[in-house]
């Protein structure tokens, strides 16, 4: 009976590790060009959702390395340059649209793109640092279908 519960307790545990090893084997990062990432964090702020607005959002497109997106008010595009871990952005356009709200964020969002020298994706986060190494902005992948 014991050895029967040692077996059954064995297996049971190579089981879970298999399981535990296939989430980290399923589990991947996102591609940094043609993936929707929303803004989730700008400048130590977590941005909010405003009525009859799109969300901050950018998509880096292979295509000419453009880049098109939102502020959360006004509609964004330009270039970017990419080149390993390092990335730029600029220059950049925006609609010019007033927006009772989502102005700081507009501001926060156009400041992040401006000052990013690098950029690191761990699973469905990416990460936008300056010069010194800090966080700038952090995105969300946010898959569309």
């Amino acid at each position: 009976m014991k050895r029967r519960f040692a077996i059954l307790l064995g297996t049971l545990a190579v089981v879970l590790m298999g399981c535990t090893g296939l989430e980290r084997a399923m589990t991947h990062d996102e591609p940094l060009v043609n993936t929707y990432w929303k803004l989730t964090r700008v400048g130590g702020v977590t941005p909010v959702a405003v009525d009859n607005q799109r969300e901050a959002h950018f998509v880096l497109h292979a295509e000419e390395n453009r880049v098109a997106g939102s502020t959360g008010c006004n509609r964004l595009a330009g270039n970017y340059h990419l080149e390993s871990e390092s990335l730029s952005f600029g220059p950049l356009v925006t609609t010019r649209m007033a927006c009772l709200q989502g102005g700081e964020t507009e501001q926060a969002i156009l400041a992040a793109l401006e000052a990013t020298a690098t950029w690191q994706v761990e699973g469905q986060t990416l990460s936008l640092m300056d010069e010194a190494g800090s966080a700038v902005a952090q995105f969300e992948a946010v898959h569309l279908y």
